[in-house]
């Protein structure tokens, strides 16, 4: 019972036709269903921005997607809208099995500043509570799967190392978005935080 399964957002927008699809995000849906049955506590994040955040291009006059610009809490990388608060696109996918969740996790309702990790947002210091529930439940290891693997997993799984979770990464049931060799850098970064990735 101290074992936790975080399902980071498997929402529509990051799978195949949605805002900001990740290549292959649909394919981990039923593998993912699987593993639930096997931990005593599943979370799921659910990125959850308000229209305008300070992290779409669109916010941006001249910006286009995937442009990097420094925010007062660092480098952000520009996206699509994506995972608007009530949109189809911020639904989980159909076919995830969200009756053994229990806790959902909404991230990025702040719109000045994005939240990659489940734990932090991205100025690093600001917390999601996810730690304070994990805490009170006496949760120690964690396993991550989910989308993207570069991205919302790989910050989530460095700052779970970081607060003194034993987590693994299982690398078969997370895809990645691979922008400018972020998956690389990722799964150096989580390894040499020390994530066991699982596949990889």
């Amino acid at each position: 019972m101290t074992h936790a399964l975080i399902v980071i957002d498997m929402q529509m927008d990051f799978c195949p036709g949605g805002a900001l699809a990740v290549t292959g995000g649909d394919e981990i849906v039923e593998g993912i269903n699987a593993r639930t049955a096997d931990f005593g506590t599943v979370v799921l994040t659910q990125d959850w921005h308000p229209a305008g955040h300070s992290s779409f291009a669109s916010s941006h006059p001249g910006a286009a997607p995937l442009d990097v610009i420094d925010m007062p809490y660092g480098r952000q990388v520009l996206w699509p809208d994506h995972c608007v608060q009530g949109s189809e696109g911020a639904r989980f996918h159909a076919g995830l099995s969200i009756d053994r969740a229990d806790l959902v996790l909404r991230k990025g309702a702040n719109p000045a500043i994005d939240s990659y990790s489940a734990f932090f947002e991205n100025d690093r210091e600001t917390p999601t509570g996810l730690h304070g529930y994990l805490t009170e439940r006496g949760i120690t290891h964690l396993t991550m799967v989910g989308l993207a693997l570069d991205f919302c997993v790989n910050f989530s799984a460095v700052d779970a190392a970081r607060l003194g979770y034993d987590v693994s990464v299982e690398t078969a049931l997370c895809r990645g978005i691979d922008v400018g060799g972020s998956m690389d850098a990722a799964l150096t970064g989580m390894r040499e935080a020390g994530a066991h990735l699982v596949g990889a």
